[in-house]
């Protein structure tokens, strides 16, 4: 099988560096690394540029936000797996894609995730938070449950299924998605208990107070508008945030 990863990135000339590198030593090589640049002015296109090979697909334009860059990644991907990974993040190990891939192919899925730890913007070897996802069991999305977006990898056909990522939702679209996904009847998953992604703290969704409040104003429309909770499941999903500090 083949996988697709999407990278967007704008003005991250090192987080980019790291991506690239990150999916570049994955021990799977079938593998195509989609680059969607949103008009960077510093050396991160420069950077992009000098790493291309047969397996890197890059453009370089402006776009309307998060989700569609993402979704011109979407639309670009040939794979039959398809996965995001942002220019701050990388693998947690260079096996992943071996592991996703080998998951895949000894089961009829539509879908795997796994866990994935924070860590410090200035020491990437300093764990600052673990999320453990867990099993995903009936009726826990009414009590705030969602895997670590950046750690789930879906078939291309899942995506003809459910359409690209919801534009509108500035900072929450991924949340969307997770709730349209787990909302299918007889989604068939696969869980990885292990770390598959190490993730930068102080991405977009909790920066700032500002940000931080959009997204939960959008995580509250979402789930009106998909009529799985409210603001009690808001409220449960944010403070289920405050174990995986420690």
């Amino acid at each position: 099988m083949k996988i697709s990863i999407i990278t967007i990135v704008k003005n991250n000339e090192s987080g980019v560096a790291r991506a690239l590198a990150s999916v570049r030593n994955q021990t799977f090589n079938n593998v195509e690394h989609i680059i969607i640049d949103g008009m960077s002015t510093d050396k991160t296109w420069d950077i992009i540029s000098k790493n291309a090979t047969d397996k890197v697909i890059s453009i370089r334009e402006s776009d309307n936000g998060i989700y569609d860059a993402i979704n011109k990644g979407i639309k670009l991907s040939s794979g039959d797996i398809i996965g995001i990974l942002h220019s701050d993040d990388c693998f947690f190990d260079n096996h992943v894609l071996e592991d996703i891939e080998r998951i895949f192919e000894e089961n009829d899925i539509d879908l795997v995730y796994g866990d994935i730890i924070y860590v410090s913007q200035k020491n990437s070897e300093r764990v600052v938070r673990k999320w453990v996802a867990k099993e995903y069991k009936s009726k826990i999305l009414q009590k705030g449950w969602m895997p670590p977006h950046p750690t789930i990898f879906m078939s291309s056909e899942l995506y003809k299924r459910i359409g690209l990522y919801d534009e509108k939702y500035r900072i929450s679209a991924d949340y969307k998605m997770v709730l349209n996904i787990f909302s299918i009847p007889n989604i068939a998953w696969s869980y990885i208990p292990r770390p598959l992604v190490r993730m930068s703290l102080g991405g977009v969704s909790n920066r700032n107070l500002k940000s931080i409040i959009l997204k939960t104003k959008e995580d509250y429309q979402i789930l009106k508008e998909c009529q799985i909770g409210g603001i009690y499941t808001v409220l449960l999903k944010n403070f289920s945030k405050i174990s995986q500090f420690f």
